[in-house]
């Protein structure tokens, strides 16, 4: 994890142009392991309300956001 506590720090830098680069790249991380994490539950057979109790959103949001990428498990739409 030393690239995700690397741009933490930077982040949190008295640089703004450095901070600002490093929160850019930190969203992009945490979509990419969203998306990682959103596939594995739909592989392993959960709802979408399941997702999006853990994730803490609505079904209708992290659907409208993972719907068109992630293969529903058989049987469901």
């Amino acid at each position: 994890m030393t690239e995700a506590n690397d741009l933490a720090t930077a982040a949190a830098g008295a640089d703004p142009r450095v901070g600002l680069r490093a929160a850019v790249a930190l969203r992009r991380l945490a979509d990419a392991l969203e998306a990682l994490q959103v596939d594995n539950a739909r592989r392993q057979g959960w709802s979408w309300q399941e997702i999006a109790d853990a994730l803490d959103v609505s079904r209708q949001a992290v659907h409208k956001k993972h719907a068109g990428r992630a293969p529903a498990p058989k049987g469901e739409d």
